[in-house]
């Protein structure tokens, strides 16, 4: 059978060169742990989350920026590669915006991010279709979601990761929000909105309409050795699978399948089959 048409989405938000040391235990302050093993990757929340719609299925063109630099040479090459219209990822005169990771042996990371490039993300002659999903993250400015949401007329999805007070206007208009736990949390105001996804790590998902859950999703057993890109290939899935029609019970179910999967691998921008497979099968 041929797999489904899936809709079309906008990615509007960072690509970072991740920098990851994979070691036996994370460093306390101030501790130099030996014995890791380095690994070089494309990163960024926008960029993962544009690579993991696109392996899945969508069609997906991003919204971004890179630096004039081999990193962002580099980073355009693999989007393309990965099937990602770069038409509107802008290069501008700053370095490509990087992430220093370290990895244990459970999975477990520390990160620090510096933006470079991201900081300069710009809507100069982008437009949006009614008909394009358009998925963010609040690893860009502000101000950026805030015109894409005053700018976009179809299905907008955010990220709201890292965690940060929301203003209003953007409660209002967006459709959904994607968070993991502890950002609920931090993000009281995320009560009111239309439609929150919540995960919970290996516990599965849940999806809340303003605050009051309408459906849950357990999650799939994996054996993890990266968790950086899971929460993204999650939120890519999860925008795909809703506005393809899927129930959100089984949206849910799809999304956290597509998460565990990429926690299995290295990358943050590991390998998908089509969202078909990971359906819930009726």
């Amino acid at each position: 059978m041929a797999p489904s048409p899936l809709p079309s989405v906008v990615v509007v938000g960072s690509a970072n060169v991740d920098i990851t040391a994979f070691v036996d235990r994370l460093p306390t302050a101030g501790e130099t742990v030996a014995g890791g093993r380095l690994s070089r990757d494309l990163g960024g929340k926008g960029a993962n989350q544009a690579v993991a719609a696109a392996k899945l299925g969508g069609r997906v063109r991003m919204v971004g920026a890179v630096g004039a630099d081999s990193d962002g040479a580099w980073t355009r090459a693999e989007l393309d590669r990965a099937g990602v219209d770069t038409t509107a990822l802008r290069t501008v005169d700053t370095p490509t915006g990087t992430a220093l990771i370290v990895v244990d042996a459970d999975a477990e990371n520390q990160i620090a991010v510096c933006s470079g490039a991201n900081d300069h993300v710009s809507l100069d002659g982008v437009t949006f279709s009614a008909d394009e999903a358009v998925l963010l993250q609040l690893e860009i400015a502000l101000s950026v979601v805030q015109e894409v949401a005053a700018t976009a007329e179809g299905f907008l999805a955010v990220n709201a990761a890292p965690a940060r007070p929301l203003p209003v206007d953007l409660l209002r208009r967006v459709d959904l929000f994607i968070v993991n736990e502890t950002e609920r949390e931090l993000m009281p105001e995320l009560a009111e909105a239309a439609l929150v996804a919540v995960t919970y790590g290996a516990a599965g998902a849940a999806l809340y309409r303003r605050g009051e859950e309408i459906a849950r999703a357990e999650g799939v057993p994996a054996e993890a050795v990266n968790t950086v890109g899971a929460g993204d290939a999650f939120c890519a899935a999860l925008v795909l699978a809703l506005r393809s029609g899927h129930t959100p019970v089984d949206a849910l179910a799809a999304a956290c399948a597509v998460g565990s999967a990429a926690v299995s691998h290295l990358s943050s921008q590991p390998p998908f089959e089509h969202l078909d497979r990971y359906l819930p099968r009726r």
